[in-house]
C-alpha cells in the first residue's frame, strides 16, 4: 500500500560489482545465489503442504493477499508428463511460492559461491532442484520480487550423509555460509516494533516490526534526496541484513535493518548539521510499461 505502482529499477554489472542508472550514488559487490533450491517432498509430506494451507487459507478466503497459494492446475507445469497423470498431479502439487521443509524458494542471499546446505531427503534420489538467480538481494526480499535477477549457471556437488535426517534430528535445511563472500564493516541499524505505522500494537509480531525498520530506513534515505521507491528498491537489492533482535519482551519484538554505509558515494551517518541532499529528484525509477501514465 505504500508503493502500489510497479516501478523497477535496472542494474548493470560491472565485474562483480552493480550499480543502477536510476538509484545514483551506490554500488555494491554481487552476493550470488539462488533464490529457489531444495527436494522433492514424499507423498506424505505434500498432503500435510495441502491440508494444513488450506486450513488456513478457509479462514479467510477473500483476503487480498491470500493466506496460501493453494494448488492451481490452470498454470500448473507438468513437464512431460502424461496428460491422465498430469491432470491429477496439477490438482495436487504444491504450489512453489513459499519455502517449506524441503527448501524451496526460501530467498537466502548467503546461499552464495562456496557455501554448504544440508537438505532432508524424503524421496529416492533426493530430487534436488535449483533455480531463481539473483546477482544480489536484501535480508527478506522486502519488494516482493525486487532482487536483482539474472541468467546464469551454476555447478553443484552433491553428497549424501545415510541417515542423516535421524543422526542430526534435521526437519528443515540448514547451511554454512561461504568464506569467500563479499564483507561488509560498517552499517547504519535501523530498529522497528510490533506497533505499526497506524500506531496499533501487535502482539510480539516479527513481521510488523521488520515491516517498522524498513520504513524507517526507507524515510531515513529520503532525506539524501532519494524518492520512496528508490529506497524501497535499494533495500531489497542491496546486501542490508536483517535481524530479529528480540522477542521475549511483551508486547513488542524488536527486529533490526542493517544498512551497510559504504556502498554510498557520500556520507549517510547522522550529524549536527543535519542530512545533505544528494540527488535533486531529477532521476527516479521507471513505471511498469502496462500502468504508464
Amino acid at each position: 500500500e505504500h508503493f502500489p505502482e510497479a516501478q523497477k529499477s535496472i542494474w548493470d554489472f560491472n565485474g562483480m560489482f552493480t550499480s543502477s542508472r536510476h538509484i545514483p550514488g551506490v554500488e555494491f559487490a554481487g552476493l550470488i545465489h539462488p533464490g529457489l533450491i531444495g527436494t522433492l517432498p514424499s507423498k506424505e509430506m505434500l498432503e500435510t503442504w495441502n491440508a494444513r494451507e488450506k486450513e488456513l487459507y478457509d479462514t479467510e478466503p477473500d483476503r487480498v493477499p491470500a493466506l496460501a497459494c493453494l494448488p492451481y492446475a490452470e498454470t500448473a507445469h507438468m513437464g512431460r508428463m502424461k496428460p491422465e497423470d498430469a491432470k491429477t498431479a496439477a490438482a495436487e502439487g504444491a504450489r512453489t511460492v513459499p519455502p517449506r521443509e524441503h527448501g524451496g524458494n526460501c530467498d537466502i542471499k548467503d546461499l552464495s559461491r562456496g557455501s554448504k546446505v544440508y537438505f532432508p531427503v524424503y524421496v529416492k534420489g533426493g530430487g534436488l532442484s535449483v533455480g531463481d538467480l539473483h546477482f544480489s538481494q536484501g535480508d527478506g526480499e522486502i519488494t516482493f520480487c525486487g532482487a536483482i535477477e539474472m541468467a546464469g549457471w551454476i555447478h553443484l556437488r552433491v553428497n549424501l550423509i545415510k541417515g542423516g535426517m535421524d543422526k542430526y534430528a534435521i526437519k528443515n535445511p540448514i547451511f554454512k555460509p561461504s568464506p569467500i563472500t563479499p564483507k561488509y564493516d560498517d552499517y547504519l541499524i535501523f530498529e522497528g516494533i510490533s506497533v505499526d505505522e497506524k500506531g496499533k500494537q501487535h502482539f510480539l509480531d516479527v513481521n510488523v516490526a521488520y515491516r517498522q525498520a524498513c520504513l524507517n530506513a526507507i524515510e531515513y534515505l529520503k532525506k539524501f534526496g532519494y524518492s520512496g521507491a528508490q529506497a524501497y528498491s535499494l533495500l531489497g537489492t542491496a546486501p542490508v541484513q536483517g535481524h530479529i533482535s528480540g522477542v521475549v519482551d511483551v508486547p513488542n519484538s524488536c527486529a533490526t535493518l542493517w544498512l551497510p554505509t559504504d556502498i554510498f558515494e557520500f556520507d549517510i551517518k547522522p550529524n549536527a548539521d543535519g542530512p545533505t541532499k544528494f540527488l535533486d529528484g531529477s532521476v527516479d525509477m521507471p513505471l511498469a510499461p502496462d500502468i504508464k501514465k
